[in-house]
């Protein structure tokens, strides 16, 4: 029995739990909104932590190759390896499109993808795809390796004990900008530097170091810009580490982060690179797209324009336009 022709269908895939339960108190106007503009779609809700991973494997399978995800960076990051994680196509032949209802919306800033619910279905159904570089993260949860997918930023050391900590208020019903930054200057008060190796592509850096960023994207935690200089589809980690310093002169600069003018300090240094290895004693944490996930040692890959996604505004790009 042959499967019926879904390729031209949209699969959406809605966190429910995304921005404090918007996403479920908001589908009903948003599944209006998709019927009045003439998409033609079927739904399906994430249960737990994961589940759009597995929502996603079975839509391709079933012939879906157009996927919407409804939520925040977090759902977008599951839809992400979905994608990758399936057998039955290359993601570069899926077409990735979001509409936004998370705490930070840090990916849909940097692609111009409206708030507003019909602004960001018009989006969608003008069509207009670019392709976008994956990143992978080999690391380790004990003494198990594991891989994940992620496509806008990565951060290690003190980025992921914030990250940590958001998480597990988000799972007991608490989010925002003003969570995200919270966390943040409570975390600093305890966090301290850790000795580190990193490899860039065969060049070797060692030094203690208080954080390390590596984007696709240029935004995080809500419009922060630790990557400012990442492009989609260079091929190419932005790499930001910021070095051992003391807690004062990391408040007194904080608004470099939000201003773009983050490498302008002298005791934060910028590369870029294709292959990325970190080890560190003590071990530092990883997050990816706001995900927390593991430990040293740890190995980046970048995957070249290698899925496609539905943008409102492009950002600064290479002319690589599909």
């Amino acid at each position: 029995m042959s499967l019926p022709d879904r390729s031209s269908s949209w699969l959406v895939v809605v966190n429910p739990n995304a921005g404090k339960r918007k996403g479920e108190k908001d589908w009903d106007r948003i599944k209006e909104l998709l019927i009045r503009k003439k998409l033609d779609f079927s739904e399906s809700f994430t249960a737990s932590r994961g589940h759009a991973v597995k929502l996603v494997k079975r839509g391709i399978e079933a012939g879906y190759r157009n996927i919407i995800a409804i939520g925040g960076d977090g759902t977008m990051n599951e839809v992400v390896n979905g994608c990758f994680r399936q057998k039955i196509c290359p993601a570069h032949e899926l077409r990735l499109a979001m509409i936004t209802i998370g705490t930070g919306n840090d990916w849909g800033r940097m692609f111009g993808i409206p708030l507003d619910y019909s602004e960001a279905i018009d989006v969608i159904r003008n069509g207009k795809t670019c392709l976008h570089d994956t990143g992978v993260v080999h690391y380790y949860n004990g003494t198990f390796r594991k891989k994940r997918y992620f496509i806008n930023i990565a951060g290690l050391g003190f980025d992921a004990i914030v990250v940590r900590r958001t998480n597990l208020q988000k799972d007991r019903g608490r989010s925002g900008k003003a969570i995200y930054f919270w966390n943040l200057l409570r975390s600093l008060m305890m966090y301290k530097h850790t000795k580190t190796e990193i490899e860039i592509d065969g060049q070797h850096i060692s030094d203690d170091v208080f954080t390390i960023s590596l984007g696709i994207g240029k935004y995080s935690g809500g419009g922060m810009m630790q990557t400012p200089n990442a492009v989609h589809d260079d091929g190419l980690f932005d790499i930001t580490v910021i070095k051992k310093m003391r807690k004062g002169e990391i408040i007194r600069n904080l608004k470099l982060l939000y201003d773009g003018t983050i490498l302008s300090h002298p005791k934060i240094e910028g590369y870029t690179g294709k292959e990325i290895s970190i080890t560190s004693d003590p071990i530092i944490h990883v997050e990816a797209d706001g995900e927390s996930l593991g430990h040293s040692p740890i190995k980046f890959q970048i995957l070249p324009r290698s899925i496609k996604v539905v943008y409102g505004n492009l950002p600064e790009t290479k002319d690589y336009l599909t």
